[in-house]
């Protein structure tokens, strides 16, 4: 499974020599049991990949990945239900595969400087670790979760005491058998949110909790106020009876309900506020400029999105079209086929959140690009002594 630290690191390499490759592999539907129609779509991209590194004269540096590349495809097994990820550079002794959920828009394979991460775009959002926890009175579970994978870890039962057959003189000892039993569940409880706190400060990004609505606003106080920020939603599923398969759906229907509700909610934040010439940036020349001056929270990019560009090699900076030499340094420019490959790069490499948006009306009217900003470096005090 593919993490954000892999995302990293993949967007921060570089091949000097043009050989860094990205094969994505999208299983079909085969029409025989031997699946050898993986392996001959995987052979054809090979071969074309090959034929184009040769016209171009370096098709040596890339060859031994290529040949490993088709070594994977002959193990390949139709798994429907997962994609095929690999990231290779032999010259440099890198090789990285990963298996995600079969949702890439095709396979393809790509040999250039960078490794190619437009066709992640949309799973990117969805990298992130995520808690779910299903709690009672007695019990507590725990389940880590990133994209489709997901593994219970361990829980634990609190040890209720049991109510005797007399609540003796006056009822007293129902009474303070009943406080007990309180006092012990307000500690199991408090548990709970301990482990939820360490799970946050180990790398879990949101939390998922699964409770009864009598038990919530007991067991809510006891949850930091970090945790309490970091609770998505919740699920209703029984402690001592729920499935993996059940809590994974359960869990992706609320993910899946946040993330359409978040892309709603901001794209009409980032029009609202470009309106108003606040912290909202539209179409691609500004979105561009406020990536370079750090400004950017958050970037919307839309499945649409493609735009042919220039990289300063020496310094960084990306221009749209292509010209020869870098505006910021005057070094000699790079010809990017798709801009968006190095958008990515640039956002998952500095940790801005990426929403990607699929066949929306919203996004196309600007240019399948806009940015909510941090600031705006134009509207500080210097700048506006400096003007």
């Amino acid at each position: 499974m593919i993490r954000r630290e892999d995302l990293r690191e993949l967007a921060q390499f570089r091949s000097e020599e043009g050989s860094a490759l990205s094969f994505y592999f999208q299983p079909g539907t085969p029409q025989n049991k031997s699946h050898r129609e993986e392996v001959i779509l995987a052979k054809d991209l090979v071969r074309e990949a090959m034929r184009e590194l040769e016209r171009n004269g370096n098709g040596k540096s890339a060859r031994e990945d290529l040949d490993r590349i088709l070594q994977v495809a002959e193990g390949m097994h139709g798994n429907q239900t997962q994609a095929k990820l690999v990231f290779a550079c032999a010259g440099a002794g890198f090789w990285r595969e990963f298996d995600i959920p079969a949702r890439l828009p095709g396979s393809m394979l790509y040999v250039n400087q960078h490794f190619r991460l437009k066709p992640l775009a949309a799973l990117v959002g969805s990298i992130t670790r995520t808690v779910v926890v299903l709690v009672s009175r007695k019990q507590a579970r725990f389940f880590d979760m990133i994209l489709h994978d997901i593994d219970e870890g361990e829980g634990f039962t609190a040890n209720l005491p049991r109510r005797g057959r007399s609540d003796g003189f006056g009822g007293y000892d129902a009474g303070h058998a009943e406080r007990h039993v309180e006092n012990e569940a307000m500690h199991h409880f408090k548990q709970v949110g301990e482990r939820l706190k360490s799970m946050l400060e180990s790398g879990a990004r949101k939390i998922i909790i699964g409770c009864r609505d009598e038990i919530w606003s007991e067991l809510e106080a006891q949850l930091h106020t970090y945790v309490r920020q970091r609770v998505v939603g919740r699920v209703f599923l029984d402690p001592a009876a729920a499935t993996l398969e059940e809590v994974r759906a359960e869990a992706q229907r609320v993910l899946d309900q946040g993330l359409a509700e978040r892309r709603q909610n901001l794209m009409r934040e980032v029009l609202g506020e470009a309106q108003r010439n606040g912290r909202g940036a539209v179409g691609l020349k500004r979105v561009l400029r406020s990536l370079e001056a750090g400004e950017v929270q958050a970037l919307l990019l839309g499945d649409r999105f493609s735009a042919v560009g220039v990289e300063c090699p020496n310094c960084g900076h990306l221009e749209l079209g292509t010209k020869p030499e870098c505006a910021a340094c005057g070094h000699a420019t790079r010809e990017l086929s798709d801009l968006a490959d190095r958008l990515i790069a640039i956002a998952v490499a500095n940790g801005i959140d990426i929403i990607y948006y699929e066949q929306d009306t919203e996004i196309d009217r600007v240019g399948n690009i806009a940015a909510l900003l941090r600031f705006r470096s134009d509207q500080s005090t210097t700048a506006k002594l400096a003007s």
